[in-house]
């Protein structure tokens, strides 16, 4: 059986999302393969809040092509390229099941993509680039680019690592041979118009207490059955799109109330005292990106340290999201081989708290990241523990 990994956010789903799941399946060559998607939950990789909760999420992969959805634990989702990555591909290696990883991405030559993640960076062109303040994912693309010594030409080589999504895509393939995965790698190059970015500009910029003005922002750009999921849900009052101002003005009140924030992940390099001096204005800086900002943000609100991201360096469980029928046998191989504790519901998490302190410190924290999330989306505090795994009946 063909087990293709996509590790994914959905943040919202869109029209892109369901191209690269049915793309992946073409390219195994085999019909019956199966999509496990690993997911983000209540908070991106770039530190803000889910457009939606990730059961709502899960479903709307599950019904446009995807047979499997499982969690990304918060310390791997809502961190910088390189840990969100490991923690992604080390969780679909853990299934014991996945055979392949496909992903998206924006540059034409797939080849040179696999041959810059061979590149190790050059340190002393990153730390001077970081010095002179550039920021990290620039500074990193630099001294990747420096160190390279192949034959592409200096000028494509340089553009293909300013694309948006080829750190992340490096950062995969350097942990597949790291992890020494084994995995068949699919390359997709994503279709023009389809972006995640413009689809949150255009479900923000709708009345978002209005379920028309969403659909009519939306029509077109999340697939049919993806926006009725998200609809549906919306309508039944099963939760909010959430405030990111309402968001801000708590984070804003946590900063001020915190005594010390260097012990916060993601605080270092004077980002605390920056924080600080400029939480109530604007946070744009060339220094310190927002993405780094509100991870650091995110890390304060639940709680996580610098030296819990320190020493975390592995997912401790798998846990499961929603499947389809053909998904729900995938997970009956998984339970024979997967190489971490699978998790369906809360409750089964407790059975592991004693045995294993790590797992319980991980999963804690996973809790808390969702009620904070729930707070803002108009859920119940504790919400996770009444949903089961989503189940989609596909015909």
């Amino acid at each position: 059986m063909r087990v293709i990994g996509i590790i994914a956010e959905f943040n919202p789903f869109h029209a892109g999302h369901e191209y690269l799941i049915r793309e992946a399946k073409r390219l195994t060559g085999d019909p019956r393969a199966v999509v496990m998607t690993v997911m983000s939950g209540p908070f991106t990789q770039r530190g803000t809040l889910a457009v939606s909760p990730k059961h709502v999420r899960a479903r709307q992969a599950l019904v446009s092509g995807a047979d499997v959805a499982v969690e990304l634990p918060f310390t791997f989702a809502c961190a910088p390229s390189e840990r969100f990555a490991s923690g992604a591909v080390e969780l679909l290696y853990r299934t014991g099941v996945v055979t392949d990883l496909a992903f998206g991405i924006d540059c034409k030559d797939p080849s040179l993509l696999l041959e810059l993640s061979k590149v190790d960076p050059d340190e002393e062109v990153l730390h001077n680039a970081l010095k002179e303040g550039m920021s990290f994912p620039a500074a990193r693309a630099e001294a990747v680019l420096r160190a390279y010594k192949g034959d592409a030409d200096p000028v494509i080589a340089a553009d293909t690592l300013r694309q948006p999504n080829s750190i992340l895509a490096l950062d995969y393939l350097r942990a597949c041979r790291r992890l020494n995965t084994g995995f068949r790698i699919h390359m997709i190059p994503r279709k023009p118009g389809h972006s995640a970015t413009d689809a949150r500009e255009r479900l923000l910029s709708s009345d978002t207490s209005s379920v028309s003005s969403i659909a009519d922002h939306l029509n077109g750009i999340i697939p049919d059955k993806a926006l009725s999921v998200m609809l549906a849900s919306l309508s039944s009052k099963d939760f909010r799109i959430p405030s990111y101002d309402e968001y801000m003005t708590d984070a804003a009140l946590a900063v001020r109330r915190s005594s010390d924030l260097t012990a916060t992940a993601y605080m270092t390099d004077g980002l605390d005292g920056f924080i600080r001096n400029n939480i109530g204005g604007d946070l744009a800086t060339r220094h310190f990106t927002m993405p780094r900002i509100r991870r650091a943000l995110a890390s304060l609100m639940t709680g996580q340290t610098g030296s819990y991201v320190d020493k975390e360096k592995h997912v401790r469980y798998i846990r499961i999201l929603g499947f389809t029928n053909e998904g729900r046998y995938c997970l009956k191989i998984m339970g024979k081989c997967a190489r971490l504790p699978i998790i369906s519901n809360c409750s089964d998490a407790l059975e592991s708290y004693s045995s294993d302190p790590s797992l319980k410190e991980q999963f804690e924290l996973d809790l808390l990241a969702n009620d904070i999330y729930a707070r803002y989306a108009s859920m119940e505090p504790g919400y996770e523990w009444n949903i089961p795994p989503v189940r989609v009946k596909i015909k």
